[in-house]
């Protein structure tokens, strides 16, 4: 079989059916309804056994739109004269021997749960997407409706971290290629859903006068979260005071600092004895540096050891 192509002057003189518009525009957009459930439900229960469709609602069905029209679609409920509970389906429907796109009542068989929707592939058939489900009681006279629309989404964006998409909708993803990160548009502000860095040690010997490290300091970050493994620092040259904070020879990288808080930690010292660590926040004139803020007098030769800390920093 040759190979071919469309739109093009080669192919049908740029003509295009209708099962080759959806081959072209199925991942255009999304199947499901514009907006975000934030809005109003497309499907609510009319009076009796009806369903109202609410106006001005748009669609995408394999790349077909629809539209509610300017006022409320009314559909009819079958009646269930069946002893048990009946649950529809309402469904934006395309069906290829007209093309067309419709709302239409999806019956269920009594105390089977819902039925399934149809997706039929190819050239032919119906594609069904879910707008709500409807629960019809054995000789009801009227129905509940449960929201199920599908939303159309937005697609992953390559970006760098300084410059993301200035205008993001609720729901848009951005890969960062320089941190090697992944975040959503919350409606409010970027957030990270996935996040590899590689561990970083973060000892500075020089930072950090009469201690020694004798064991790696270690941070990471996953997603958004950090994770700190302090090592172990030997106190040496003089004693340190209890009455005095005193450095330990760590720096936290300004990326991995907590935006605006203070974070305290647990420490053990040499002799069964404990004290407290405060890791200081990008606020902070001491931004990134970790202290003993409470001990008791630590004897040249002493150990400090930690039991590792996290925090957020997106």
């Amino acid at each position: 079989m040759a190979q071919d192509s469309w739109p093009s002057p080669d192919h049908n003189n740029r003509g295009v059916t209708d099962s080759e518009y959806e081959q072209i525009a199925q991942r255009f957009s999304d199947d499901g309804v514009y907006g975000s459930p934030a809005d109003a439900q497309v499907v609510t229960a009319g009076s009796g056994r009806t369903v109202n469709i609410r106006a001005g609602v748009t669609a995408s069905v394999r790349g077909h739109t629809w539209t509610s029209g300017a006022s409320t679609e009314i559909l009819q409920i079958p009646p269930n004269p069946a002893g048990q509970t009946r649950t529809d389906r309402i469904v934006l429907r395309l069906d290829r021997a007209t093309w067309n796109v419709r709302a239409a009542v999806k019956t269920g068989t009594p105390g089977s749960g819902p039925p399934p929707l149809t997706r039929n592939a190819g050239t032919t058939g119906v594609w069904e997407i879910l707008l709500g489900t409807v629960t019809v009681q054995s000789n009801a006279l009227s129905v509940t409706v449960a929201r199920g629309e599908l939303y159309v989404g937005t697609r992953v964006r390559p970006a760098l971290s300084t410059a993301r998409n200035p205008h993001p909708e609720q729901g848009e993803l951005a890969y960062e290629t320089d941190t090697d990160t992944l975040r959503i548009y919350s409606g409010t502000a970027w957030r990270s859903m996935y996040q590899r860095a590689d561990p970083v040690v973060i000892d500075n010997p020089y930072a950090a006068f009469g201690w020694a490290n004798e064991t790696a300091s270690v941070i990471e970050m996953r997603g958004g979260v950090v994770s700190l493994r302090l090592g172990s620092f030997l106190r040496i040259g003089r004693p340190a005071d209890s009455q005095t904070n005193t450095r330990l020879p760590v720096l936290i990288p300004s990326a991995l600092r907590h935006p605006n808080r203070d974070q305290f930690g647990l420490v053990y010292i040499t002799g069964a004895k404990l004290g407290r660590v405060t890791i200081f926040s990008r606020t902070q004139a001491e931004a990134g540096q970790v202290w003993l803020t409470q001990n008791p007098s630590i004897p040249v030769g002493d150990r400090v050891l930690s039991a590792g800390m996290t925090w957020v920093v997106d």
